[in-house]
């Protein structure tokens, strides 16, 4: 075995551990070995990902060296890798660009306990990607649901801890369907391992002895994690989460928390079901429906807010419809378009959330849109960022949710006239909803200010730190940088993706 195997499991134990070591540490030692810590890791998947583009097929690693079921299982392939590279990107980004606010919003006591909920969070979703075994998986859900909870409320105000009591309702709920789904497959196959499964089920469903049952599991399995990942109409705790936490929250929770379930689901379905029984089942009707509702009611949701950071967490509603009408139409293009939207919307939206937190800023903290205009002029690169992210979220050329928005097109072609025409016609409708509510901040922030507006943020814009502000600007220009990597080098992302699919199998 080549020791870059190793990689994977160094980089959840690292994480893992990292969460424990900050416990002990002040918040300056705290943050800089998070820092550091991050970095590792995403070294580490930059490398076993150009390692698994070389290798050309996947690798399973057995810890302890013990063999399924005795032992457990991490399988990676070059999709997983990628992944895991995008995941800890984003999470570099965001918090450095939340950097100011996590100082000044979070008690000083409290700085180190947000880097444990960092920890926590990121060997969770590094261990949902790679893991093969599907009690860790739910295991590391728990540790995802607990540690974005702790994010949310970190800042302990009225609104925080409310929005966290509604996320940890809604997300016990999507937890208990999991785990009942998971213990019926268990019952049914007698595996845990993915592989194990997938080969049990391929056996029984042909038999079609316990297809009842195995369609109730692996409808309860779908439903838990689609009420977790905040499809509609399962997103009422989300406006308040994204809305009301700190900006480096926010960022985190709507572009990583909520792909990571998703991501699992699709290794369920490729991995542990079989993409053939999913689609004969006709489960993905049902989200193709529920995505098409989320697209439209998510921007309606949008247009009709008055403040910035719930307008862009309506906007995720939106965009994870999106991503569920593209599961739903049960094609593997679709699944391909699917994951370009996973990494479109998570560069795009933590780009539209740590922007919009400078034109905040600017604007004596407040996040209505009438206290927002002239921003762009007082904070020009918030301003620029927040533009060129809303550009994305509409479809415009360059950036990469037109390469989104194509791809769920050329997708829909290739299907029957059933789901190709709702698919296109709601693609459009939600095209022009986008706009609508984007281009408008946009305007706004480029609207020049009243004397009166002028005078009241003047007097109520808090001093930035000049090191701050440059970590700032710098966190935003390499999240451009990478939206439109996406954008303008998209087809080389789309063939990593299909070739990463054609492994899971």
């Amino acid at each position: 075995m080549d020791f870059i195997q190793n990689f994977p499991f160094f980089s959840i134990l690292l994480s893992l551990g990292s969460g424990v070591l900050t416990s002990i540490m002040n918040k300056k030692a705290a943050r800089l070995w998070n820092t550091v810590i991050l970095l590792a890791i995403t070294i580490m998947s930059a490398v076993l990902f150009v390692y698994m583009l070389r290798a050309g097929e996947p690798f399973t690693f057995m810890m302890g060296h013990f063999p399924a079921p005795w032992g457990n299982e991490i399988r990676a392939g070059v999709l997983e890798a990628g992944m895991a590279l995008f995941f800890c990107l984003i999470m570099l980004f965001s918090l450095k660009g939340g950097q100011g606010h996590i100082e000044t919003e979070i008690e000083d006591t409290k700085i180190n306990l947000y880097y444990i909920m960092i920890n926590l969070l990121l060997s969770s979703l590094l261990a949902l990607i790679y893991t093969n075994d599907l009690f860790t998986a739910y295991v590391f859900v728990e540790i995802n649901t607990i540690s974005a909870c702790g994010l949310i409320m970190i800042t302990q105000s009225g609104r925080t801890i409310e929005a966290a009591t509604r996320y940890m309702i809604m997300a016990s709920l999507g937890s208990g369907l999991l785990l009942m789904g998971l213990c019926i497959l268990y019952d049914i196959t007698g595996h845990l391992l993915m592989s194990n499964i997938k080969d049990s089920i391929a056996y029984v469903y042909a038999q079609g002895t316990y297809n009842i049952p195995l369609i109730a599991s692996i409808g309860m399995v779908v439903v838990g994690l689609a009420i977790k990942s905040a499809l509609y109409p399962f997103h009422t705790w989300l406006p308040d989460a994204y809305g009301y936490s700190t900006v480096s929250s926010a960022a985190i929770l709507s572009s990583l928390v909520s792909k990571g379930y998703i991501f699992l689901l699709i290794k369920i379905f490729f991995r542990v079901v079989g993409f053939d029984i999913i689609v004969d089942s006709k489960i993905v009707n049902i989200l193709f429906v529920f995505g098409l509702l989320g697209m439209i009611m998510g921007s309606i949701n949008a247009i009709m807010e008055n403040d910035i950071r719930r307008m862009v967490a309506f906007s995720s509603v939106a965009q994870i419809g999106y991503i569920y009408m593209g599961l739903g139409l049960g094609t593997t293009m679709g699944i391909v378009a699917s994951i370009f939207h996973i990494l479109s919307h998570a560069s795009t939206k933590s780009l539209l959330f740590v922007a919009g937190a400078g034109l905040t800023d600017a604007s004596g903290g407040s996040k209505k849109f009438d206290d927002l205009t002239g921003s762009g002029y007082r904070n020009p690169a918030a301003g620029v960022a927040f533009t060129i992210g809303a550009c994305s979220m509409v479809g415009i050329p360059l950036f990469s949710g037109f390469i989104s928005k194509i791809q769920f097109a050329e997708a829909a072609v290739q299907t029957s006239l059933a789901k190709m025409l709702p698919t296109l016609i709601c693609l459009a409708i939600s095209t022009v909803l986008n706009a609508i509510y984007f281009m408008k901040t946009v305007i706004r922030i480029y609207t020049p200010a009243g004397k009166k507006s002028c005078r009241i943020q003047d007097a109520e814009t808090p001093a930035v730190n000049s090191k701050q502000h440059s970590i700032y600007n710098i966190a935003l220009l390499f999240m451009i940088i990478l939206n439109m990597i996406l954008g303008c080098c998209s087809q080389p992302i789309v063939n990593w993706i299909t070739s990463g699919l054609a492994m899971f199998g």
